[in-house]
């Protein structure tokens, strides 16, 4: 059974800190990366940032540069989501995939399946 499942979203003032988790069936997991994605309302869904199954590599969207860290552990089979000096514009729901293809440099929503049911983030001014 697929299955990914993300918590550790809430309400933070801007400036704070937030650490998404992500965890994943062991299908999901296997995949060859995993990825986060958040959509805010009004806007697209966009790609935040993907770690690939061995965990050596990352890729990250010019805003997540920085200021975010995404990691994996084996073990657990869970992702994260480590969110720094977090902005307002930051506020969105953040949902956790695993990719679709055997790369970690596609970044569009379609590149990536198994979604979960999304976290909130919400950064105060």
């Amino acid at each position: 059974q697929v299955h990914v499942e993300e918590s550790g979203g809430g309400l933070v003032q801007a400036g704070g800190s937030l650490r998404l988790s992500c965890a994943a069936s062991a299908l999901a997991f296997s995949s060859y990366a995993m990825g986060w994605f958040r959509h805010a309302p009004g806007k697209e869904r966009e790609f935040v940032a993907a770690i690939k199954y061995s965990g050596d590599v990352t890729n990250y969207a010019d805003f997540a540069k920085g200021r975010f860290s995404i990691s994996r552990d084996t073990a657990t089979r869970t992702v994260y989501l480590q969110m720094n000096n977090l902005r307002p514009d930051d506020t969105a729901a953040y949902f956790c995939a695993a990719a679709l293809y055997d790369t970690i440099w596609r970044t569009t929503a379609g590149d990536y399946g198994y979604w979960g049911q999304g976290t909130q983030v919400t950064v105060s001014s």
